[in-house]
């Protein structure tokens, strides 16, 4: 079937018509005014030869007057890929002539170098994408644009956004006019513009009939001829809208905080991981006295706060909290939340009664009891600390008598809670809080790039003490630098597995680290070792530093000096000028430097037990892999706790769902942005804040620690297969503990998200190298090789 008519297309015929057909046909079954036309199919483009008579007779049904020629590709207008833009349309065509020509020019641009690199940024194999092409009756519009279902800009599901302009469409999605903008949110208005009250009261109604009847919200292209009636020339879904948080059945509006970041996490959580992390951080914050909803959005972590904000005691606290564990971006979303009148403190308490208030006494009086004695001991704490670590391992290993998946299943249900999470958790809080304290104490006194000289260079930290060992081993293994420099981390990886690497003391280091890895409090992601490439091309980026004074361990001393220098001169200056604060503060900086570098100590415990589940889930992946219920051990990723169950127990097949869940978290991975916080009619709060004053070639940011560099920028999506010249500044969307090796040979750090006691601000303060943190969208508005000034002081990234 070379040629078919439009209305005969249908939804389930994308890989006969292409997404733009398919979607048209949809549109002439719903009733919709739809200019006539036919498709030429990707059956005719697979055997590479255009269908010229059966493509003639069809132009002669349409009158063969003026027609439009447009792309209808299979890989094109989908919930995940609209390629708007990325291949050809021809207007105006007329005669067989120009027909055949235009067929051809649409063709041949699903080989452009911007359609091209669309597939590959979407990771779409080019072998299986056809090209179909639509031909359609032109309509003379006296006005046409765009119409989208929800606000592309702010996320908002209950507007509609429309730009319009006087004549053909292709001005204003080409950006070539001058629009009239609107958004429709149910108030009538004045006519104005090219569009009357009538015509944006039809779009909103035409709008509401496509979502309803496609299921998600729509962008669609529009006319409006020189008889006002409306044809609708494509409806495809919006692939940039982030996801809805989840019905909740609770009183709206509701507000939701991104948790992930603070973790160093940006990319989506597999499903097993997120049923882990939702319990775990869900406890956490119980154990602190704050009850606080765990919720999965986009694969990622959100935190209801609505109760939090509703509430006249705890909403007081938000926004310092805001501004300590979650970083500047989230506290300026808070400050605007807490002033909208729908979060208003409700009337009567929204807390859980007298047993609520007990449990938030008890909590209060184990924190003071454990601050107090991490503050007058804090080395005897810090033993403490690491003892409740190395009992933590321990237990985590599995016992020799497992057999079956039931008896692995059976252990991960059994799992209780270690017994003394306080010895690991009052240490850090008290170190947290005696890095962050003493800034207020010497307002005036000292700056903040001398407080962040003073907490460099902190010692007991697991993560630099990691790195560290690594550089070591990219030392010693100098003999073998041409192998390790000229071969790809992946093969270096999978030779290491099999036993064929010379032996550069790589099974030491992971038998240490393994258990660590980027993104790594997912269950879902595999550790160093399992696939040590990620180690092996942080190793070949030390090799590359030639100058011993820019190795991390020099670095590392030096910034230990600075801070003992700098605290010895801030304490003479504080006990001057403030004999009783000034003592106060200094105390806390001495306390911050013995604890605050155990900051890392926490998560790298909880670790041990993650990896040992993991290991217990792919065994039983494999068992089930065998039985044929997964097509692969590490599907299992892709289900939850139940789930697996329900699949050892029950022989339920769960294939289906964990090719769906995997090509959801796919689409997800490619997301570069993720709101810090959302409302539940998806309004991505930080794009409705005032925008910050611009200015010429600085971007602004929360400067995280202090120091000035000129270098050329290097943007790093993945860690794992990452180049980074001595010298380069590392800008990255965020960084985990993971990124952290890559520091070692960066000159700055610079990201988009974070806060200033966040892993990778913390870990940069150590090595004394300048970072800027919260700087928006720095991975798109910097480029690979420019030039760019890191000023942690300022907290300004200056483009040369």
């Amino acid at each position: 079937m070379h040629v078919i008519a439009l209305s005969e297309a249908t939804a389930g015929m994308v890989d006969l018509v292409g997404g733009k057909a398919a979607g048209l046909g949809e549109l002439i079954r719903l009733g919709k005014r739809v200019p006539e036309g036919f498709c030429v199919t990707t059956e005719a483009h697979r055997l590479g030869v255009i269908p010229q008579a059966e493509i003639v007779a069809a132009y002669e049904l349409l009158g063969t007057g003026p027609v439009a020629v447009r792309s209808s590709a299979t890989a094109e207008d989908l919930p995940d890929a609209s390629f708007a833009g990325q291949q050809d349309s021809v207007l105006n065509v007329t005669g067989t002539t120009e027909l055949i020509a235009a067929i051809r020019k649409c063709w041949d641009s699903l080989h452009t170098v911007r359609a091209t690199a669309y597939r590959d940024a979407r990771a779409i194999d080019h072998q299986t994408v056809r090209m179909a092409v639509v031909v359609q009756r032109m309509i003379t519009p006296a006005v046409a644009g765009v119409l989208f279902t929800a606000n592309p800009l702010t996320g908002r599901r209950d507007e509609m956004a429309v730009d319009a302009a006087p004549g053909v469409g292709t001005t204003v999605v080409d950006g070539a006019t001058t629009v009239d903008h609107y958004v429709l949110d149910g108030v009538a208005r004045d006519d104005a513009g090219c569009l009357t009250s009538a015509h944006l009261a039809e779009l909103r109604t035409t709008g509401e009939r496509l979502q309803d009847h496609f299921g998600r919200p729509q962008d669609v292209e529009w006319a409006i001829d020189g008889d006002g009636l409306l044809w609708l020339l494509q409806s495809r879904p919006i692939t940039s809208l982030f996801p809805l948080p989840p019905e909740t059945g609770k009183p709206l509006p509701r507000v939701y905080l991104e948790f992930g970041h603070v973790q160093g996490m940006l990319q989506p959580v597999t499903p097993m991981g997120m049923s882990t992390l939702r319990s775990q951080i869900a406890a956490m914050l119980a154990s602190l006295g704050v009850r606080v909803e765990i919720v999965d959005i986009g694969g990622r972590l959100y935190g209801d706060l609505t109760e939090l904000a509703r509430s006249r005691s705890s909403r007081k606290r938000l926004v310092k909290l805001m501004a300590v564990d979650f970083g500047p971006r989230a506290q300026a979303v808070m400050e605007h939340v807490l002033a909208d009148p729908r979060f208003a403190p409700t009337t009567g308490s929204t807390e859980r009664g007298a047993a609520a208030g007990a449990a938030s006494l008890r909590t209060a009086g184990r924190a003071v009891v454990g601050i107090l004695r991490a503050l007058a001991r804090p080395d005897a704490a810090r033993i403490r600390m690491f003892q409740a670590i190395e009992r933590m391992r321990v237990r985590s290993a599995a016992p020799d008598d497992l057999r079956t998946a039931a008896d692995r299943l059976r252990l991960l249900r059994s799992q209780d809670a270690e017994d003394s999470a306080d010895d690991i958790m009052w240490p850090i809080v008290t170190g947290m809080l005696a890095a962050a304290l003493p800034a207020s104490l010497l307002k005036g006194v000292a700056s903040p790039d001398e407080i962040h000289t003073v907490l460099g260079g902190m010692p007991h930290n697991v993560t630099i003490e990691m790195d560290l060992a690594l550089w070591r081993l990219a030392r010693g293994a100098d003999e073998h630098r041409g192998l390790l420099l000229g071969t790809p981390p992946d093969d270096l990886a999978a030779r290491y597995l099999r036993g064929t690497l010379p032996d550069i003391g790589m099974a030491a280091f992971l038998d240490a680290y393994g258990h660590r890895g980027v993104a790594e409090v997912d269950l879902g992601v595999p550790r160093w070792a399992e696939d040590p490439a990620p180690v092996f091309a942080a190793m070949a980026n030390y090799l590359r530093v030639t100058d011993p004074q820019q190795g991390p361990d020099q670095r590392f001393e030096r910034a230990a000096a600075a801070a003992e220098t700098a605290l010895a001169e801030l304490a003479a200056r504080a006990r001057r000028r403030r004999p009783v604060r000034g003592r106060i503060a200094v105390f806390l900086l001495r306390r911050a430097r013995s604890l605050a570098g155990l900051r890392e100590a926490g998560k790298f415990a909880g670790l041990y037990p993650l990896r040992e589940t993991r290991r217990q889930l792919l065994l039983i992946g494999a068992d089930l892999t065998a039985t044929g219920l997964l097509e692969q051990p590490d599907d299992i990723m892709f289900l939850t706790l139940d789930e697996a169950e329900a699949a050892v127990h029950r022989s339920t097949d769960h294939r289906a769902t964990v090719a769906s869940r995997r090509a959801e978290h796919r689409r997800e991975l490619r997301r570069r942005s993720v709101p810090v916080a959302l409302l539940s009619d998806g309004t991505d709060v930080e794009a409705i804040l005032p925008a910050a004053p611009a200015r010429d070639g600085t971007l602004a940011g929360v400067g995280a620690s202090a120091g000035r560099v000129t270098g050329p920028a290097r943007i790093v999506h993945n860690p794992a297969t990452a180049h980074i010249e001595p010298g380069e500044v590392l800008v990255a969307a965020t960084t985990d503990p993971g990124w952290t090796p890559l520091f070692l040979t960066a000159s700055a750090l610079v990201t988009e998200t974070g806060a200033i006691m966040a892993h990778g601000p913390t870990v940069a303060r150590e090595y004394g190298i300048p970072a800027v943190i919260c700087v928006p969208d720095a991975t798109r508005t910097i480029s690979t090789g420019q030039l760019v000034t890191v000023d942690g002081g300022a907290g300004t990234v200056t483009v040369h």
